[in-house]
């Protein structure tokens, strides 16, 4: 039995301020800690574009950084340096996220430069084809990379071309994206409503509110984001490719993050994948030697969940590493074991007391969580659900809910045999 962390030695409390404009500010004062970080994040993710810009909001989230305010595009790179700040930015399906980890001291300054990004870039006309040139040699690099093009792939079929489609784009949709594509991009979706800035490290709330609604108080507020469903559509498909190697995605729906069974769901890809004591790694690579790398991991958006695998392996050997590796999953009941379960509960509870040694860890974690739930979630709160899951619990989830509507994506010399 693991032990619940306790509030009085992990965490403060939580606060939650929404503003007028629709963005909402979270922060965790985690005053042990010299660090403070942020995560900024907005829907204007991949699922806004059209599919014939596909790539637009990864562009537009390279040109906003390319100069803004008062800063040229050097000056902006040299100020975030001064700061002491280990920034990072990304396209998801649903959301942009702009983040920093600083020096607490530089907090203040720090936002109030991600402000001018966000809301005052330069757009620089210029710099158009540099951004456009990057995100080709992206691309290229995954179609390079067979393992990247499986899982890519395994996206796809399950959730369908909006939001399975990668950040990157098509060679063909990045050719056709103007000066004026990325403006209109950056002015529809940059913008306050359901915009959310998740703070933690050793701050005040009542400062950090302060700042937030004095840089981002009058932020435009425009319409609320679509939502979209998935569009899956199960089955094999096969990508030959004369190769020394096989590489093999599979995946299935599950249920999304914020399900009240939502845990006990994970405990059980927990038992099959979360480390080297885990069935897959086992059964399938040390036992058997069938294959150099597999693992399972759950994958959630706002209307869809997926447990999405891999595993690479010689084309000799591939056709065994798919039976053994689906009859894994299908029949994770058979034979469940309160040690696995217990392991599986140390390695969550490990990894909630090494994120509040880490205030990025902390930020990106409340942001999740708020687009996922609605709402931050206590590490507390998460504890005490891990720590209530009992091996009976998820032997029931699975048992009512067996792994089914499989998607099956390989590449290598020659097609596999995958019974659906």
């Amino acid at each position: 039995m693991t032990t619940p962390l306790a509030s009085s030695d992990i965490q403060s409390e939580i606060v939650l301020h929404r503003m007028s404009n629709g963005m909402t500010v979270i922060v965790q004062p985690m005053p042990w800690l010299r660090s403070a970080a942020f995560t900024l994040s907005f829907p204007a993710g991949i699922c806004q574009e059209s599919a014939d810009r596909a790539g637009i909001a990864s562009m537009t989230c390279e040109m906003v950084q390319r100069g803004a305010g008062s800063y040229s595009s050097r000056d902006l790179v040299a100020a975030q340096d001064n700061l002491g700040l280990d920034r990072n930015s990304g396209v998801l399906t649903n959301v942009v996220s702009y983040g920093a980890a600083m020096p607490a001291e530089s907090f203040d300054q720090a936002l109030g430069v991600y402000a001018d990004i966000l809301r005052r870039p330069h757009l620089p006309a210029d710099q158009l084809d540099d951004a456009r040139m990057m995100m080709m040699q992206e691309l290229r690099a995954i179609e390079d990379e067979p393992s990247h093009r499986v899982m890519r792939r395994i996206r796809q079929m399950r959730y369908g071309d909006r939001l399975g489609r990668g950040p990157q784009g098509t060679m063909e949709s990045l050719q056709t994206i103007s000066q004026d594509d990325v403006r209109e991009f950056f002015q529809t979706y940059y913008q306050a409503n359901g915009a959310v800035l998740t703070v933690a490290g050793n701050v005040q709330p009542k400062q950090i509110i302060a700042t937030a609604e004095a840089e981002f108080g009058d932020w435009k507020s425009g319409d609320k984001a679509v939502q979209y469903e998935a569009e899956s559509c199960p089955g094999y498909d096969s990508i030959e490719m004369e190769t020394s190697q096989t590489h093999i995605a599979f995946g299935f729906p599950c249920i999304p993050y914020g399900h009240e069974r939502y845990f006990k769901m994970r405990a059980g890809i927990g038992i099959l994948s979360d480390g080297m004591s885990s069935r897959l790694f086992d059964r399938v690579r040390e036992q058997r030697g069938l294959c150099y790398t597999v693992s399972a991991s759950c994958h959630s958006l706002p209307n869809a969940a997926t447990v999405f695998g891999y595993a690479g392996t010689t084309p000799e050997r591939a056709q065994e590493t798919l039976d053994v590796t689906l009859h894994e999953v299908k029949h994770l009941v058979d034979d469940l074991q309160q040690s696995e379960l217990d392991r599986w509960k140390v390695r969550i509870e490990s990894a909630l007391v090494m994120e509040q040694e880490s205030s990025a860890s902390r930020a990106s974690s409340l942001a999740s969580d708020f687009f996922q739930l609605g709402r931050p979630l206590e590490t507390k709160a998460l504890s005490e659900l891990i720590e209530a899951i009992t091996l009976k619990d998820v032997q029931e989830y699975w048992t009512e809910n067996p792994p089914q509507d499989f998607h099956v994506v390989t590449l290598g010399p020659q097609p596999l045999t995958v019974n659906l």
